[in-house]
């Protein structure tokens, strides 16, 4: 006879998905403000210290689903077509599409609430919309092609260009995409 019971590790995986995966659908059909811990143990089916075994806070929480792609699930890869400018603008404004999609905006104050809980949160924010990843590497290698100057702060840019997307999804006006467009072919025209 087999036996049919199912050890540790196989269901601390299947309670750690469902933790997950409740996190992510509440926290888009809430937001942050309105998420808890307990909220979420009830829609996984778990107990509230499972949850807190994994994870020390919501923010955390909120860290590892963004960095697992739960809440943001696009990969933003900048171009690299050999013109600087065009490849970040065309970056920019696949980042700006998701603040246009419905809930975009809200999806972004809610991550933004969410790190002044955890820094985490704001350091997987940055990576879920390839600033860390994709934008830094394309400003090196605006550098290497001589269309930025070899002492460019390229990690100072891209953290300018997320901070300036983040004030615009703060103001919850009506955005204008092409101020922030206008922004990036400022700082990489030459």
């Amino acid at each position: 006879m087999v036996n049919e019971h199912r050890s540790g590790p196989v269901r601390s995986t299947a309670a750690r998905e469902a933790i997950l995966d409740a996190t992510a659908r509440l926290f888009h059909n809430q937001g942050y403000d309105r998420l808890t811990i307990e909220g979420i143990a009830k829609e996984a089916g778990v107990g509230k210290q499972t949850i807190y075994r994994w994870w020390p806070s919501r923010g955390a929480l909120i860290g590892e689903c963004l960095a697992e792609g739960r809440l943001v699930p696009v990969d933003l890869v900048v171009p690299d077509t050999g013109d600087l400018a065009l490849d970040v603008e065309t970056w920019l404004r696949g980042v700006l599409g998701l603040l246009d999609a419905p809930e975009g905006g809200a999806l972004l104050r809610s991550l933004v609430a969410a790190a002044t809980e955890d820094a985490g949160v704001g350091a997987h924010l940055g990576e879920s919309l390839g600033v860390e990843k994709y934008l830094t590497e394309r400003l090196r290698a605006g550098i290497r092609d001589g269309q930025l100057s070899p002492d460019a702060p390229v990690d100072q840019l891209g953290r300018a260009i997320l901070g300036a997307i983040i004030v615009e999804a703060l103001g919850r006006e009506e955005h204008d995409p092409e101020a922030l467009v206008q922004l990036t072919r400022f700082l990489f025209s030459r």
